[in-house]
């Protein structure tokens, strides 16, 4: 099969495109493609330039510390929707939480305590402390009132949040070493690993039951042939259609890593993981998906722009000198930090950013609603990662949900980051160790995936 049938790279079957073809022996290789996105003031070879020669290596830098490669995750919440629990049996579907003390103590503490000395009771704290209880009014709640409070304050919390987010002191929720347990192909697949992207793409997409989405294989035979799910697409509004393709962004990354670390040689000697050009064709090549391959890219770099454009806009809450990456190891912390802010203020420097503002522009009522929408559509998805059967997918879905939930919620928080303090906690916006971890690693599996494109066309190249 031509290398063009894949990479006509990306996107020869959309408007607004421009493309430099050279014919080379086996067939017609695309060596340079420039193509706009749709939606978006951008083209793919700016995102690639940008995020492989200058984003990429720091990024991953960043996320073998300590700080990041910690998340604390509760993998034995029920599935709310089905009562079906079944669970993945394979050996690669199986996470190993770490060990109580083999995670640094600073990040041990409670996660809103972003500095050493707000995890520390000075002599002078602890002696007023001791006067506030020995003179202190009886201000006892009941059992009753306290959970309604708690209640309150979680509601108030949550009300913009995008995701349903673990509770940290539950006894169920432990430390997980993303290193050591990194996303890769599980063998999980088939109608239980269909069963969640179905209930995602057709209960939480604002698509109607009519609306066939193309190549489900749960639907065999009733896909898009005739184009009626584009064409709706194309009809929705910019808010509805972005968030379809950000779930479409979502899942055509997590199958590009699926695709790059899979499972090729399993003896009992040896588990050799690598690329599987004939996965990733099945899943991306133009002929071979009917042209839904390069729709799945260019949704990638559809969700890279919108959560590059997150990290720009958070950069004033990182930049606080009250803010740090608090592990206990002071050193460390402070170089994490300094890369923390380049790799933001790289982020910044991206020449055609993704225009928020043009999200939930109209009538203010009418836009409030659909922003609430689109909001709570989207922390149901994220209830959804509960009902995923293989552990290791459950965790990097949960992850990648939060992060791109975290990434949302930056968007729509721009006066509350710009009207931050510089010391001080920061009350109108807040950012949890969890949303902090969520969101780069998020954006780091975005990233390479974006990088992984690069090598899946060069081993392309070199089997023709």
């Amino acid at each position: 099969m031509m290398l063009t049938s894949l990479f006509l790279m990306l996107f020869c079957t959309f408007p607004h495109q421009s493309s430099q073809d050279t014919v080379s022996g086996a067939g017609t290789h695309c060596h340079q493609v420039t193509v706009h996105l749709e939606d978006c003031n951008c083209d793919v070879e700016t995102i690639k330039e940008f995020n492989n020669k200058k984003l990429f290596p720091k990024v991953q830098e960043l996320l073998k510390n300590d700080y990041f490669r910690y998340f604390k995750v509760n993998l034995k919440k029920p599935c709310p929707f089905w009562s079906d629990n079944s669970h993945c049996g394979l050996r690669d579907c199986a996470v190993k939480p770490c060990e109580p003390n083999g995670v640094p103590a600073g990040i041990r503490s409670e996660s809103f305590k972003y500095t050493k000395d707000a995890n520390t009771i000075s002599p002078h704290d602890r002696e007023c402390e001791t006067a506030e209880k020995l003179g202190a009014v009886n201000k006892s709640l009941s059992e009753e009132t306290k959970q309604a409070v708690l209640d309150w304050n979680r509601h108030d919390d949550s009300t913009d949040d995008f995701c349903e987010i673990d509770d940290e002191q539950s006894p169920n929720a432990e430390y997980v070493d993303l290193l050591l347990n990194p996303e890769r192909y599980t063998g999980y697949k088939g109608k239980e690993a269909w069963k969640i992207w179905n209930s995602i793409y057709d209960e939480n997409c604002f698509k109607p039951n009519s609306v066939r989405r193309p190549l489900n294989p749960l639907f065999p035979g009733s896909g898009d042939e005739g184009g009626t799910f584009h064409r709706w697409l194309q009809d929705l509004c910019l808010e509805k259609r972005s968030f379809y393709r950000t779930i479409s962004g979502l899942h055509t990354s997590i199958n590009i890593h699926l695709s790059a670390r899979y499972l090729l040689q399993d003896t009992w000697y040896e588990r050799k993981w690598g690329h599987n050009i004939t996965e990733f064709k099945q899943r991306f090549d133009a002929q071979i998906t009917t042209g839904e391959g390069p729709r799945r890219l260019q949704n990638l770099y559809f969700l890279y722009l919108m959560e590059l454009r997150a990290l720009a806009k958070v950069l004033p809450f990182f930049e606080r000198s009250a803010f740090q990456l608090y592990t206990g190891n002071e050193a460390v912390d402070t170089r994490n930090k300094n890369l923390l802010l380049e790799i933001l203020s790289l982020a910044k420097s991206f020449p055609s950013h993704f225009d928020e503002h043009s999200l939930f522009a109209g009538e203010k009522k009418e836009s409030e609603n659909l922003k609430e929408e689109f909001r709570l559509h989207f922390k149901n998805i994220s209830r959804i990662m509960d009902c995923i059967g293989c552990f290791k997918c459950r965790l990097w879905g949960k992850l990648q949900v939060q992060g791109l939930g975290t990434a949302l919620k930056i968007l729509f928080s721009e006066k509350q980051i710009n009207s931050l303090s510089d010391s001080g906690p920061a009350q109108r916006f807040h950012l949890t160790r969890q949303d902090i971890v969520a969101l780069l690693n998020a954006f780091g599996r975005i990233s390479t995936s974006v990088w992984e494109l690069q090598n899946f066309t060069e081993l392309l190249k070199s089997a023709h």
